[in-house]
């Protein structure tokens, strides 16, 4: 697990040795039993945060743009959303990812933050501007924001067909990629740091493992149907404090 510290914001991503999610063939050996592994990887990776396994959020993603704000987690059937904020304390947002991009946004000064399933859908449905205009609606503003990306498949490896990337790249010109191997890719990072500097976000970090690349790290599209790793951000209360393993 990495993590980061901003001000009283933290940051933090699983990976596939967690049990947020499962694989379809663990799914299927575990049957009966694969929700309440997934349940107590989910409790576990929250305990090892310095959080309450009861005080996290995760949401149904549909590769689409909507943001919701919460004050605690859904009940067992979340909406439809890709996007959520919160200005709650020591409520952690989860986004379960596995080549899209995990956009994590905060305000420390407003004590908002948020985040976001971006993957090529949903960045160019538009998504990173919906969470940006979600935190100014609970009083951020973008010069202040920061926003973490997280892993996800990079230029270099992220091959759609051409017609995939003239779509795209005509909604956000700099998604256009050539991979390493001559065709053509899309740079979903780029495109999403392009949307976030246009909507006033300047302070934007990278956690830039490419998840094809990375074996430590679920990869839809190098495994095929498979897992997800997670995604954290919460505010700390002021003063408190968390033991978090690696900084990244």
């Amino acid at each position: 697990m990495r993590a980061l510290r901003i001000g009283d914001i933290r940051v933090a991503f699983t990976d596939r040795h967690s049990k947020v999610s499962l694989p379809p063939h663990e799914v299927a050996r575990l049957g009966a039993e694969a929700r309440a592994v997934a349940v107590r990887g989910r409790d576990e990776v929250a305990s090892a945060l310095g959080l309450p396994p009861g005080r996290v959020v995760y949401l149904r993603q549909v590769h689409g743009a909507e943001v919701a704000y919460v004050r605690e987690p859904f009940a067992d059937s979340p909406p439809p959303v890709d996007g959520v904020c919160t200005d709650q304390a020591r409520l952690a947002l989860a986004i379960l990812v596995a080549d899209c991009a995990p956009v994590l946004l905060a305000d420390p000064v407003a004590g908002v933050v948020g985040a976001a399933h971006a993957g090529r859908a949903g960045t160019t449905a538009g998504v990173v501007d919906a969470l940006v205009a979600a935190l100014v609606a609970r009083g951020g503003v973008p010069s202040r924001m920061t926003s973490v990306i997280g892993p996800a498949a990079c230029a270099l490896c992220y091959e759609v067909s051409a017609e995939i990337r003239e779509e795209m790249a005509a909604v956000i010109p700099e998604s256009w990629a050539t991979t390493r191997w001559g065709t053509p890719g899309l740079d979903l990072r780029g495109a999403i740091t392009a949307l976030l500097h246009r909507s006033g976000v300047q302070d934007v970090r990278h956690e830039d493992r490419c998840t094809i690349e990375a074996p430590e790290l679920y990869s839809y599209r190098r495994e095929g149907p498979t897992g997800d790793f997670a995604a954290y951000i919460w505010r700390e209360e002021p003063n408190s404090l968390i033991s978090s393993r690696k900084a990244v």
